[in-house]
């Protein structure tokens, strides 16, 4: 993604992958955003929260569309859980930038069995 510019506003590539990326990870049933082994190490040898497995488009109507790639822990309710993640990733996104969402498609590329 390219800088966004909003009511005077720039905001460098990466904030708000960065915004959906801790939203996201707050969902109780996820365990990792994009690449498993990639989020794995990150976490170790970095605090910066993982934002492969994100991206972000703007339409004509300046409006976000997101989609994300997850890993979530088995157990869990599969459309409740990505209802969830969609609607933390909306309700973040929103209320930190002010930009509308206009969808979020959640991809469940994995599932991991242990805590």
């Amino acid at each position: 993604m390219t800088e966004l510019n909003v009511d005077g506003m720039a905001l460098a590539p990466g904030v708000v992958e960065t915004i959906v990326s801790i939203a996201a990870n707050e969902v109780e049933g996820v365990a990792c955003i994009g690449p498993s082994t990639t989020s794995g190490l990150r976490s170790v040898f970095g605090s910066k929260p993982s934002t492969q497995g994100i991206d972000i488009t703007v339409d004509e109507e300046d409006k976000l569309h997101i989609s994300i790639r997850v890993d979530v822990y088995y157990g869990y309710v599969l459309p409740d859980l990505a209802a969830g993640i969609r609607q933390a990733i909306s309700d973040a996104v929103t209320s930190q930038v002010g930009i509308p969402v206009g969808s979020v498609d959640v991809y469940i590329d994995g599932m991991q069995f242990a805590r």
